[in-house]
């Protein structure tokens, strides 16, 4: 309706200039007749011409009319369409389009179309040949990097590798869940702000440090060293303890010379422990070891005195009793001062083996498995509370559980035993094995606790004393008459929060490697100004927000961000971002068909007061994309003041740039872009589900810039401000 409405007004301006300029010329040419003839003559000819001037006017102005009409026609017939043919033709061209051109006009131009659809779908055909043979060519390379970051993906520890400009280059998901635990405030969608492909690793630790062990690794490969680290220890701002391993990434090119002098270098390799526990506890034994030594100091002068006293055959009776008191006294103190050492130090040993942390629910139901496999008859799991998390070897601990069951079933005849777990206190949870029957003597557990393990013909050099030794924990028998059960009970340790919180999102996570792009490596940060720098270069974080309504300074809030990065020209869909916020007032019932978003689905969530700091955090040293990004941008500004924030990134606007490149195009609407870049649309109107498509449609809109000649974010920014669209305020 609009673009027919600009037709008619112009083609009315046409025939109005038209005869405007007619009745112009008409006017000259009479006025320089009359300026040749005398005033008689020019009498006789007004008379004569003035009855024929209104039929003369009306019917050039009809004349001139029709031919703007004709011109017009030949304009929609001829010229419209060729110019958005073209403007397809260069999509199909440049963005690698598979469809069907089709366009209005005379047969002429639909025939063009179609050869032009056709010569795509040749060279369609012929691209994919050379990529297949590519791909082959190819395979054994991907093989092998596939490998690596399969075998990066399933490491325990956490390694990030980055290029030499600090730029993350791969990381693991035990690294993301380190960063996450780091975190000096509650993270947002499942912290996406922390850590990403593209990212500066200085974000994170100080660049002093990072300089000063690259530094290191250079002198250290300058000396022919073979395989060089660095170390060096950090704390976050959580206030946890972080020991940093450093190692260096060289090029596969680099000849033994080059490396020698450290200029194969292409990057490095960091290996993250948190060694907060162990400084505590060392710490702690360091406290006992002075309080042991120096307390002792004066509890030995006294009973050296005391000795003295004792030796003194003068001294009566009440005083040699004293000073044996004083002997005893010291003594005592003496002793538990040691005690609490030797304590001390036998919880050390037994925590220096290697216990892992562990879901209680996968162990129970590990240990029925076995347990069945060996009685042949089923094992329940009662009253199994599924939120505990342990920290044991739970291979022993099997083992243990699977005798004990053996040994009811052979020389007590159970048949029927159960499995219970349950927590115990702040630190430990107690770990049942149940049974009705026969109960037992104390004598006859103490046996069993002391025997080695053995299974049918299999044994084990450890007993149940040692397996619980191993976990700082206790083990006992008890009766529960009123029920008429008897059960064997294991204390055994709780994993840490911390611990709780990263081994759970880490065995449940998907372990294989997301996070990885090899082909950073060759990406180089220069001091260049970003507008300066080519729109291939650059990192993205493309965005949308769900709001309450359109009017941001009338009060309307943010109910859902969402986000995705572009970096190195690939969509990173395992990097995004996506937070419901509380607008702390009611979502208008109008708005909920739009977005979805019902209020019961805002309730509780954070606050924009948390949300867009963790936000801002995710979209540092990138460039913001948006669709029509005027409006979400005022929303966000409009949190800048009250939060101290300030989003000075620079902004493309995905709507400017398609009517930078398709200026005949009749909708510059998301969906009408991605329809016509043949992108399929999922998830519209949930903040996260529009952020993609808009991420799509800007790596299809980077060539057809290019095409224009619009290649860098300044040119890209320039050209966007001079579209109509830049007109719109909110």
């Amino acid at each position: 309706m609009r673009r027919d409405m600009r037709l008619l007004r112009a083609v009315a301006a046409s025939v109005a200039g038209a005869a405007l300029l007619v009745a112009l010329w008409l006017g000259a040419t009479v006025a320089l007749i009359a300026a040749a003839l005398d005033e008689g003559q020019r009498d006789a000819v007004a008379a004569m011409v003035a009855p024929h001037v209104p039929s003369l006017m009306l019917t050039t102005f009809v004349l001139v009319g029709v031919v703007a009409l004709v011109a017009q026609a030949f304009y929609q017939r001829w010229v419209a369409p060729t110019a958005r043919l073209l403007e397809q033709a260069r999509t199909l061209a440049t963005a690698d389009v598979g469809r069907e051109l089709k366009v209005d006009g005379s047969p002429e131009t639909q025939g063009l179309a179609q050869v032009i659809t056709a010569l795509a779908r040749q060279r369609g055909e012929l691209q994919a040949g050379i990529a297949r043979q590519v791909a082959e060519a190819s395979r054994d390379v991907a093989r092998e990097r596939n490998r690596l970051a399969a075998l990066m993906g399933e490491l325990t520890q956490a390694v990030v590798v980055c290029n030499l400009d600090g730029r993350v280059i791969l990381y693991n998901n035990r690294a993301r869940l380190q960063f996450r635990a780091f975190s000096s405030r509650p993270t947002l969608a499942d912290g996406a702000e922390l850590i990403g492909l593209g990212r500066s690793i200085y974000t994170v630790f100080d660049r002093k440090l990072v300089e000063h062990a690259l530094e290191n690794l250079h002198q250290r490969l300058s000396r022919g060293a073979a395989d060089p680290s660095a170390q060096f220890v950090t704390s976050t701002k959580a206030g946890q303890l972080l020991r940093v391993q450093m190692a260096p990434v060289r090029g596969a090119d680099a000849d033994p010379a080059e490396e020698r002098e450290a200029a194969g270098l292409t990057g490095f390799v960091l290996m993250l422990e948190n060694i907060t526990r162990s400084f505590e506890q060392e710490s702690k034994r360091d406290r006992l070891l002075h309080g042991l030594t120096e307390g002792s100091r004066g509890s030995l002068a006294n009973l050296q005195a005391a000795a003295q006293g004792l030796g003194d055959p003068t001294r009566d009776a009440a005083a040699r009793e004293r000073l044996l008191g004083t002997v005893r006294d010291e003594a005592a103190t003496v002793s538990r001062r040691i005690e609490a050492l030797a304590n001390h130090f036998a919880r050390g040993l037994a925590a220096r083996w290697p216990l892992e942390e562990m879901l209680g629910a996968d162990l129970v139901a590990a240990a029925q498995k076995r347990i069945e496999a060996r009685l042949s008859s089923p094992v329940r799991a009662d009253d199994v509370d599924a939120s505990l998390w342990l920290h044991l070897d739970s291979f022993t601990l099997l083992q243990g559980l699977v005798y004990l069951a053996d040994r009811l079933h052979n020389e007590h005849d159970v048949k029927d035993v159960r499995l219970r777990l349950s927590r115990a206190d702040a630190d430990h949870a107690y770990l049942d094995l149940l049974w009705v029957g026969r109960a037992m003597s104390t004598e006859t557990v103490t046996t069993w606790e002391i025997d080695p393990l053995r299974v049918g013909d299999e044994s084990s050099p450890l007993t149940l004393r040692d397996i619980v030794s191993r976990h700082d924990g206790e083990f006992w028998f008890e009766r529960d008459r009123v029920r008429h059960q008897a059960f064997f009970r294991f204390l055994l340790p709780l994993a840490s929060e911390r611990a709780e919180l990263e081994t759970a999102a880490f065995v449940r996570s998907d372990s294989r490697p997301e996070y990885y792009d090899f082909d950073l490596f060759q990406i180089s940060e220069t001091m260049r100004e970003l507008d300066d720098r080519r729109l291939v270069e650059l990192a993205y974080t493309v965005f949308d927000t769900e709001t309450t309504g359109l009017e941001p300074s009338d009060g309307d809030e943010i109910i859902q961000i969402g986000a995705v990065r572009l970096v190195n020209g690939k969509l990173r869909r395992s990097e995004s971002f996506e937070q419901l916020v509380d607008p702390r007032r009611d979502i208008p019932a109008a708005t909920i068909p739009i977005h979805g978003i019902q209020p019961s689905m805002v309730a509780g969530q954070p606050t924009i007061d948390a949300v867009l700091p963790a936000f801002h955090a995710y979209v540092q040293d990138t460039v913001l994309v948006a669709h029509n990004a005027a409006f979400d941008m005022r929303f966000l500004q409009m949190k800048e003041g009250a939060l101290g924030l300030r989003f000075d990134q620079p902004v493309l606007d995905t709507l400017l740039l398609s009517a930078v490149v398709h200026p005949n195009q009749e909708s510059h609407k998301l969906e009408a872009i991605a329809e016509r870049f043949g992108i399929s649309v999922i998830g519209r109107h949930t903040a996260l589900g529009d952020a993609i498509v808009t991420a799509e449609v800007f790596l299809k809109l980077i060539p057809l810039l290019a095409e224009k000649g619009i290649r860098t974010l300044g040119q890209a920014r320039e050209a966007s401000q001079k579209t109509y669209f830049t007109r719109l305020k909110y």
